[in-house]
């Protein structure tokens, strides 16, 4: 480590106790100092200047109103505004809407006479093992898998005991496996 970056960090390290105190001055002299950094990993991440500049803002704003969410313990404070700006960049893409409707997507579907064959004799095979079940085996499955019910809210359900429901599941499973896979 040079004796620049050293100078660099403590001058870091005092900026931002100087901002915990709510010094004005502090925080535009980090802001002209890492401003660009910031930027340029949002606008990386995001390639939209505007959508950059959102992330340039709400990175300082939680600097100003959270000094001490930075830790000079853990590291630099320009490694940790990068970050703090890819996490940022990051879930503003999440929050992004897409860029077309969906009444102007277009979808072109041929159809799949073999594939629906295929998933006819599937049904059937699923059918025939079902029917196949005691009734509190193929109830417990049915809650399970077109309810989405857990085995305890089975359990609370039917009144039976936890145990009970994951063996009938468990078996109920195993059956439609045999089924398919003689």
């Amino acid at each position: 480590m040079s004796s620049v970056e050293l100078i660099g960090g403590a001058a870091d390290n005092s900026l931002v106790s100087a901002i915990r105190s709510g010094d004005e001055n502090a925080m535009a002299t980090l802001y002209d100092r890492y401003s660009p950094i910031v930027y340029s990993v949002a606008l990386r991440v995001l390639g939209d200047t505007g959508a950059a500049e959102d992330v340039l803002q709400e990175v300082f704003m939680q600097l100003w109103r959270n000094p001490g969410g930075f830790d000079s313990s853990r590291g630099n404070l320009a490694a940790w505004l990068a970050v703090i700006s890819r996490n940022r960049a990051i879930d503003a893409i999440r929050k992004r809407r897409p860029d077309t409707d969906i009444d102007d997507v277009i979808v072109s579907v041929e159809p799949d006479l073999a594939g629906d064959a295929e998933r006819a004799r599937a049904m059937e095979k699923v059918r025939g093992a079902l029917g196949a079940m005691p009734s509190a085996q193929r109830s417990a499955l049915e809650m399970a898998y077109f309810e989405g019910l857990t085995h305890t809210e089975i359990a609370a359900k039917t009144g039976e005991p936890l145990g009970t429901i994951k063996t009938r599941i468990r078996a109920g499973l195993l059956a439609l496996r045999k089924a398919f896979n003689p």
